[in-house]
């Protein structure tokens, strides 16, 4: 390897150094997506409530569920019991931007919460079966600038206390409620006169359901700014803690996990690009020192005609030697066989006939054929020795047939 050689791999590698080392530097771009998943550190994720959680709800333990309602607990019901068909009682927490399930699962939590249980969910839409089935409706209006003052309607929690929410809010209500039923838990307002009612206990069967328009206050965001987390606090205080708490996640345990050993690399985006731009180098590295490297092809004369030489080599020992004869033998025989491959005409016998056919054939000059063949048959029928004449005659009289 040369010195140049050597220079370029030096340059190559500091550049991926450097490049490497600018990426790394930059700031990681924040997620502003309200993504509502437990392990997200993003503002809207909800890490530090699942960390929290535990001490939200008195120590109680939490069971974490990444699989439907349906399919989490239609296993768990006993159809062999006439009451308490559950083989687990508690309530069951969700946490979402918009609470729509599947059928299946609307009807597992129905079923659930009919036989004691209840259920918690924060959400800013919810599905039509639940609005329909607890006679309730929700609305969302957009462009709350100066955020919304939240507040609890139980007096322990002192009513007149408010709670201002800005980040991630959106003012979302209930705008339709029975009120023959429905408990009315809680409360927010723009300017903190009017109250809307944001939060709800509606009893179904022998269960309840607590429905909670603002999922936003769960999240990393408001947790960590100034005493959002009061609010969370009372909020999470109305879920049941007599019995398990069943936290559903936005992960399911059955996504599809690569298998690649470099799958952390290309998780890490500083990591993906240092290993491209390193492969693209090699190939670039590998493509040019390879064309630098390869040897002279030789120039190959090709090989040459030598016939034409080789015939008049033939000729001019012929013509040394006088032998006339010889030459003019080969060449009728060289022109006759000339007439049969290209004219396919007999040339047995040269007579009228076939000095007619050739000339319809070949579109000669019907005298010049009429004197190489009486040329020809003069040569066959005479025993007299011919001379260079009679060399040059017969010779031109083919030429002039054969061209």
């Amino acid at each position: 390897m040369d010195n140049k050689t050597k220079s370029y791999i030096v340059i190559l590698v500091l550049i991926f150094i450097g490049i490497i080392y600018l990426d790394a530097q930059k700031p990681v771009p924040i997620n502003w997506e309200p993504t509502f998943k437990l392990e997200d550190k993003a503002p809207y994720g909800l890490y530090l409530f699942d960390h929290e959680v535990e001490h939200l709800l008195n120590n109680k333990p939490i069971e974490r569920i990444y699989e439907t309602v349906y399919e989490h607990f239609e296993p768990l019901y006993d159809y062999d019991k006439s009451v308490d068909n559950y083989t687990v009682k508690g309530t069951i927490v969700a946490i979402s931007k918009n609470y729509n399930i599947d059928q299946e699962s609307t009807k597992e939590l129905f079923y659930f919460v009919g036989h004691g249980n209840s259920v918690f969910i924060s959400a800013e839409d919810f599905s039509k079966t639940l609005k329909d089935s607890l006679n309730f409706d929700n609305l969302s209006e957009f462009g709350i600038e100066k955020g919304l003052y939240f507040s609890l309607a139980n007096p322990k929690f002192n009513s007149n206390k408010s709670y201002l929410f800005k980040e991630g809010i959106i003012n979302t209500y209930f705008s339709e409620i029975d009120t023959t039923k429905t408990t009315v838990l809680g409360y927010q307002s723009i300017d903190n006169k009017t109250k809307l009612v944001n939060f709800i206990k509606v009893p179904y069967k022998s269960g309840f359901f607590y429905l909670h328009t603002q999922p936003s206050c769960f999240t990393n965001i408001h947790l960590l700014k100034g005493n959002h987390y009061q609010y969370t606090e009372g909020v999470a205080s109305y879920i049941p803690k007599k019995a398990s708490v069943f936290l559903m996640t936005n992960e399911r345990k059955e996504k599809n996990v690569s298998n690649s050993p470099l799958r952390y690399i290309f998780s890490q985006p500083s990591l993906k690009w240092a290993w491209l731009i390193s492969l693209i180098g090699i190939i670039i590295f590998m493509i040019f020192n390879a064309k630098r490297k390869q040897r002279v092809v030789p120039i190959i004369k090709p090989l040459e005609n030598t016939t034409v030489d080789f015939t008049k080599t033939i000729g001019n020992l012929y013509y040394q030697e006088g032998n006339h004869q010889n030459i003019i033998d080969k060449k009728i025989i060289f022109f006759l066989e000339k007439i049969r491959n290209e004219y396919l005409i007999e040339t047995q016998v040269l007579d009228d006939n076939f000095i007619k056919r050739l000339h319809l054939k070949s579109g000669k000059n019907i005298d010049d054929i009429k004197k190489v063949v009486q040329l020809i048959n003069y040569q066959r029928s005479s025993y007299h020795q011919s001379i260079e004449s009679d060399l040059i005659e017969i010779n031109n009289a083919i030429e002039k047939i054969l061209h």
